[in-house]
């Protein structure tokens, strides 16, 4: 959440800045600010978009080759021009900027006040800086030394950037919990919250670790840890590229990333999968392959999108390996006091690799012992440096808030996964992994031709563009795909929508259906094909509206329905891939036609690294 950006060295910062704020747009925010130095502190803040604030300072010096930017998304104090970051000093001398939320700012606060600072803004973030101040008035320390003593006093998450007037050639930058990129170029850096912002410029990177402090110069750079230890900076070179920024001719991200799935999926298989051998192979596992062997239960933690797929994961590891799984919301897991031993994975799933919540659950179930498995899409984030071992789905950068690609390449790992597992468990013959391994190969293709469906899906979404309300319902592995599509739906369209399973629309969603309803049913031909049509009639019944996701040249249902979107016919294990293509391009067409803003759709975050 929120967006940090700094630039030191010999470009001019603002056009670097300001630039990057709008490509870290997609992480969602509320106001934005830039602090340049320019021969004295310049601090330019707006709450609105970018653009506002770039509209607002026409006419100013925005010299310098020093600064640092800021995208906030309001947890303490409501969305303004004076609680948008930067925030200064009481003298003014120093400014920051925050992502993340410091838990004891109240009690700090109120020392502070005792003191006689006076505060400007609502924000925990400005406590912060006058903690830093406050404590050179009283010690005389430098600045570093005042910023290590500052962070070792505060509770909670942080990726800071401070500025010093009296140091007009250097920036600091700090984490805890929230994520920090710094980019290495011939005399000059940058600093970002992920790499989208650094790309243009250089391909070598240094990702700050939690507790870790940046002393950064024109020519130099110097890491320390919170203790005052010199850490050894690993610089290594990003696999991102500018084109993977850029829409591509798309009008929005989001489409593009839907259409992008073929690629994504295949990026994901390539070099794991052995069709005509009949074997899967995992690097990033291999080491555990024997402990696999012997292993009591699989615990899957994740949140929104990811939560879906680990469901998704669940009833392929459950079918394929045999091996009890459990899938847990990582927001509930790390309050509760589960029972974790060491004779259990847990497999942590993130897009951004970032999110606090699971984060936590991870350590959480690494001080009981057990085996951390990471399925992320962002090489040298949190969650893969913090798990044991894991799978990356080189999915490639998602800039659309809601996720598409990133559930599809889950899933895809996921799959991959439950067989890898099978095979080393012994669980599955070679004939019907040649036969799974082989269809799975061909998915990519299958997943083109869902979108051929496009423009009819287009059509469909004028139907329901005015709809308060919508279910999506399916059985088997075709539940979670229905809370997928729901998801999708109320992120980007503000639709009220809820996924269930079929079997329980009867236990009291059934009450909602009228003749206003729109009803969404995962409809395919599997072993659960004729209970899903009795629950259409059921719908019928009561005059509901019924879009359905079908298995292509399926007449039954499309006599019933009054909407069918087909899909091609593969294993059942391939379900989720397929089906839910359709239900993204609806959710998509049905939000362009509401005006919503669909790639920054209000209120949400692309990666939630606060609680």
């Amino acid at each position: 959440m929120c967006g940090i950006v700094g630039y030191i060295g010999h470009r001019e910062a603002w056009p670097i800045i300001i630039k990057g704020l709008q490509r870290l747009e997609y992480r969602g925010y509320d106001s934005a600010g830039v602090a340049l130095m320019n021969g004295h502190l310049s601090i330019y803040k707006k709450a609105g978009k970018v653009s506002d604030l770039k509209q607002s300072v026409e006419g100013e010096n925005l010299g310098g080759t020093l600064g640092m930017g800021h995208t906030r998304w309001a947890t303490h104090g409501e969305p303004s021009d004076r609680n948008s970051h930067p925030h200064t000093s009481g003298d003014g001398r120093l400014a920051i900027i925050h992502n993340g939320i410091i838990e004891n700012y109240s009690s700090l606060k109120e020392a502070l006040l005792s003191r006689g600072h006076i505060f400007k803004s609502d924000t925990d973030t400005e406590v912060l800086i006058h903690l830093i101040e406050d404590i050179q008035l009283q010690t005389g320390l430098d600045i570093r030394e005042a910023v290590r003593i500052a962070l070792d006093k505060v509770i909670g998450a942080y990726a800071i950037v401070i500025m010093d007037k009296d140091e007009p050639d250097e920036l600091i930058a700090a984490r805890k919990g929230s994520p920090m990129v710094l980019g290495v170029g011939e005399g000059e850096y940058f600093i970002a919250s992920d790499a989208s912002p650094i790309i243009e410029y250089t391909k070598n990177v240094i990702y700050l670790n939690d507790n870790e402090i940046a002393f950064i110069k024109r020519d130099e750079i110097l890491i320390k840890n919170i203790d005052n230890t010199i850490q050894i900076p690993y610089v290594q070179e990003l696999e991102l590229k500018l084109e993977m920024l850029e829409k591509g001719g798309f009008d929005h991200f989001m489409l593009k990333e839907i259409f992008e799935q073929p690629r994504s999926i295949k990026d994901c298989m390539r070099g794991r999968i052995y069709p005509d051998e009949g074997y899967v192979q995992l690097g990033g596992i291999k080491e555990y392959a024997e402990k696999l062997k012997n292993i009591d239960r699989i615990v899957i933690v994740a949140c929104g999108t990811s939560w879906h797929a680990g469901l998704v994961g669940e009833y392929l590891i459950e079918e394929y390996s045999r091996i009890p799984v459990e899938v847990e919301y990582a927001s509930e897991f790390r309050y509760r006091n589960p029972i974790i031993s060491e004779k259990d994975i847990v497999i942590a799933i993130s897009q951004s690799g970032e999110t606090a919540d699971t984060m936590a659950a991870i350590e959480l179930a690494k001080s009981k012992g057990a085996t951390i498995f990471g399925i992320c899409n962002v090489v040298g984030a949190s969650i893969p440096r913090l798990s044991h071992a894991g799978v990356y789905t080189h999915a490639g950068p998602e800039i659309g808030v809601a996720s598409t690609k990133a559930f599809t390449a889950q899933v895809t790992v996921l799959t991959l996964m439950a067989l890898y597992m099978a095979q080393q468990r012994g669980k599955i013959t070679q004939s019907k992994m040649v036969h799974l391994l082989t269809e799975l190969d061909n998915i990519p293709a299958l997943v083109e031709k869902c979108l051929l469906s496009n423009d009819s899906i287009k059509n469909i979404s004028e139907a329901f563009n005015d709809a308060s309300n919508f279910l999506f319902l399916g059985r088997g592995s075709g539940f979670p795909v229905a809370l997928e599509g729901a998801l999708k739906l109320k992120e980007i369209s503000y639709i009220h929508a809820e996924g269930y399973p079929a079997a329980e629309m009867k236990h009291g969603p059934i009450a909602l259906i009228d003749e206003e309803m729109p009803v969404v049913f995962i409809a395919t031909k599997n072993s659960s094909y004729e209970k899903v049509i009795s629950n259409i009639q059921e719908v019928k019944a009561r005059k509901g509206r019924v879009i359905a996701i079908v298995t292509e040249g399926d007449i039954v249902v499309k006599n019933m329905a009054d909407f069918t979107i087909e899909i091609p016919d593969a294993d059942e294990i391939f379900l989720p891939l397929l089906a839910t293509i359709p239900l993204q391009l609806l959710s998509y067409h049905i939000a362009v036609l509401r005006g919503c803003n669909v790639d920054q759709p209000r209120n949400l975050a692309k990666s939630v690294t606060v609680e």
